[in-house]
């Protein structure tokens, strides 16, 4: 097993069942925000920056302004937790990487203080620009 996959695999250990199901849920959001427009062809590759991005929004859309509360009790309290749960499921054979996908794609892409700060999930529920938005 490469040691990038036995880390990957010891550091999801600690986080709850339903972190994992929230990040399969926003791969899929993400996608579709990202092929919004696009008539046809296979869905683009999701970085992990795109993916942080869209799995915040996604969390402020379920959970309004107890995002950082729900995602702290699954353990998730910085993008680096999204990564080691993406490559969790890629070790676990639920998802799949390109030859240049890093864990350390998904290290420090957002502060949660500030990203699920009041007035951000507000900008974010009146369709106000965020701190970050996934190019589309």
């Amino acid at each position: 097993m490469p040691a990038q996959s036995r880390a990957a695999k010891t550091a999801a250990q600690p986080y709850h069942p339903e972190a994992f199901q929230f990040v399969k849920a926003g791969i899929a959001h993400t996608v579709a925000i990202l092929n919004r427009g696009v008539e046809t062809g296979p869905a683009r590759h999701v970085s992990g920056q795109e993916l942080c991005i869209g799995l915040r929004d996604l969390a402020i859309d379920r959970f309004g302004f107890l995002a950082p509360q729900v995602l702290g009790f699954w353990n998730v309290n910085r993008t680096d937790d999204f990564g080691r749960i993406v490559f969790a499921l890629v070790e676990k054979g639920e998802l799949s990487t390109t030859e240049g996908d890093s864990i350390e794609d998904f290290r420090g892409v957002f502060e949660f203080d500030e990203a699920f700060a009041r007035g951000e999930i507000t900008n974010h529920c009146l369709g106000r620009k965020s701190i970050r938005t996934i190019p589309s």
